[in-house]
């Protein structure tokens, strides 16, 4: 049986407090440049959302750099630093397990720009005109 992917309203309020208090640990961190590496130190990066699994073991983070800017080599610096993530996670989140992070570009913006130029092209907004 294929299981759905869970959205907002489908996870519990538990998942999403230990979510949003990743990612508040994670983006301070991120802003005091307290990892040691030179390319996460020289971006603006946004963490823009955490989803957790239901045993709260993995964590899929969702970054930004600002602008865009050198989106794959930042990926790739948070990857290459994770062990220093989750240790800081662990330390200050005070679960029993220490969630296994794995961080991924948010492509939403990118989506969002998309559907924004769809909807401002010449063809859509003469349908929607004939609409009214």
């Amino acid at each position: 049986m294929a299981r759905h992917a869970a959205s907002g309203e489908d996870q519990s309020v538990r998942l999403l407090k230990v979510g949003e208090r990743v990612r508040h640990i994670l983006s301070e961190l991120l802003a005091r440049g307290e990892a040691h590496d030179e390319v996460l130190r020289a971006h603006a990066i946004s963490v823009t959302e955490v989803r957790m699994s239901p045993d709260l073991r993995n964590a899929k983070v969702y970054v930004k750099p600002l602008l865009g800017e050198d989106e794959a080599v930042v990926v790739k610096a948070l990857r290459t630093n994770t062990a220093f993530f989750q240790r800081e996670v662990a330390q200050r989140l005070g679960l029993k397990f220490a969630p296994k992070l794995q961080f991924r570009a948010d492509e939403s913006f990118d989506e969002a720009s998309r559907i924004e130029a769809l909807l401002h092209d010449p063809k859509v907004l003469r349908d929607l005109e004939d609409g009214d």
